[in-house]
């Protein structure tokens, strides 16, 4: 008899957990997810102009059929498709698994609330699992400059309407100017009535880059001979300087990326969050040329800015709106829209993942960036040891992984999962996964050649 398998969450993660353990084993499985599978924040929230920041060749649900979803899709492996038809894109996913394999699979509508013994715990009642794969997503947004009382601070951008509730003639703040920045501000100016201007601020005051047209061949930099994280930040730079377009190193770097993150020193890691992570995301997670052109378009026509530093504070007047004290003033804004990334835990997390924790079931991971995990991708308790049938995959790998939030990543995550699943046996801990080095392999070669591809 086969195993059951609980997938909890039915965003991008749980939806290709669910494909691939549908497609590659004879189990049964269990999607637990109150909304529709497939939508999740990254594209059920999104609006039309709202374009995927990777080539739609590099997006295929499926590791074996890369063209998988430009074949869907009708398009070129360099178009930059719409998040919302992506989005469409993984419930078809979804749907081809359920009428492929529908004899093996439930779903159940409602929360997932904690885990037991034998399963996991719902608002409806315990569902029983044999293994249980925690797809939750991306922790909750941080809060740098939180008036969660106020009206006109906007938390959560992503809930539907609050964006359009705010008047076009009035100042807005985006505390933050990454990907979510972007987003907001091409929301904010989408019927081309705000006449008001719009400011991101963050610490460092940089957007996300711009890809190109079409993409170069990805290069991977040689790193036998680097053994810090500053030998390795030289040569990346270094041959970013001879490629000629440093997109083409950045990109070739990511393959690496998850080795190298496992490979650095716990001080290591630390300095590249504090010194190196965001010129990183701004040359690793770029726009589409088209959001790119719209965004330099509103900074010429000076209904865009982006400005260095932090929210020195934030008053409410009685007239109305916030009062804030940046670095090189105190200036009125009718709405402050949160745009910040993903929180820290256990700050952050939603209300499964924060009982997990509560509930010893699972640990903070590295720098609170997610949940700790084993080198196969399986949860680790409180006391630090795994349990054989609870796996992790996707955002929530942060910190045990670096390179762990996009779809060519989540895909192969739900393969691994689903081959180690498939061979493991009751009270079994399953094998390593090919792809990730032993700790005596780390140790060993450190960023030599084990690391290249």
């Amino acid at each position: 008899m086969g195993k059951t398998v609980a997938v909890v969450g039915g965003g991008c993660a749980g939806v290709l957990a669910t494909s691939e353990m549908l497609r590659c084993t004879g189990d049964r499985v269990v999607l637990i997810e109150p909304d529709e599978p497939g939508g999740g924040l990254a594209y059920g929230s999104a609006r039309p102009w709202h374009l995927l920041n990777s080539r739609a060749g590099a997006m295929s649900a499926h590791p074996d059929d890369p063209g998988h979803f430009t074949r869907w899709a009708s398009c070129a492996p360099d178009d930059f498709r719409p998040r919302t038809e992506y989005g469409r894109y993984l419930r078809s996913v979804f749907d081809t698994a359920a009428r492929e394999h529908g004899d093996r699979l439930d779903v159940v509508r409602h929360r997932a609330t904690g885990l037991t013994g034998n399963g996991v715990r719902t608002e409806a009642g315990l569902v029983r699992a044999d293994h249980v794969v925690v797809a939750t997503g991306n922790p909750a947004p941080a809060q740098p400059a939180a008036r969660p009382d106020h009206p006109d601070y906007v938390p959560d951008p992503w809930r539907q309407g609050v964006l359009e509730a705010i008047p076009s003639d009035v100042p807005v703040l985006l505390v933050g100017a990454g990907l979510t920045a972007v987003d907001v501000a091409l929301t904010l100016t989408a019927d081309g009535h705000r006449d008001a201007p719009i400011t991101a601020v963050s610490r460092r005051g940089q957007l996300p880059l711009t890809h190109t047209a079409v993409a170069a061949p990805p290069a991977s930099p040689p790193l036998d001979e680097c053994h810090t994280l500053r030998d390795v930040v030289r040569r990346v730079r270094s041959e970013a300087a001879r490629a000629g377009d440093w997109r083409a190193v950045v990109d070739g770097m990511r393959p690496l990326l998850d080795r190298l993150w496992v490979a650095f020193t716990p001080d290591e890691q630390e300095a590249f969050l504090r010194h190196l992570a965001r010129p990183w995301e701004c040359h690793r997670h770029r726009m589409a040329p088209a959001v790119g052109a719209r965004l330099a378009a509103l900074r010429e026509e000076g209904r865009f800015e982006v400005r260095a530093g932090g929210i020195r504070s934030m008053t409410a007047p009685p007239a109305g709106g916030l009062l804030v004290e940046l670095e090189a003033g105190v200036q009125w804004f009718g709405a402050v829209v949160n745009c910040a990334g993903p929180g820290r835990l256990p700050a952050a997390a939603g209300s499964f993942v924060a009982g997990l924790i509560e509930a010893g079931d699972a640990r903070v991971g590295p720098h609170g960036l997610g949940l700790d995990m084993d080198a196969a991708g399986r949860l680790l308790a409180a006391d630090g040891r795994p349990r054989g049938n609870r796996w992790l995959i996707g955002p929530l790998r942060r910190g045990a992984r670096w390179e762990t939030t996009a779809v060519p990543e989540i895909r192969s995550q739900a393969r691994q999962l689903a081959q180690s699943i498939a061979t493991a046996q009751p009270a079994q801990f399953a094998s390593l996964p090919s792809d990730l080095p032993s700790e005596a392999a780390i140790s060993s070669s450190r960023f030599g050649h084990k690391l290249t591809v």
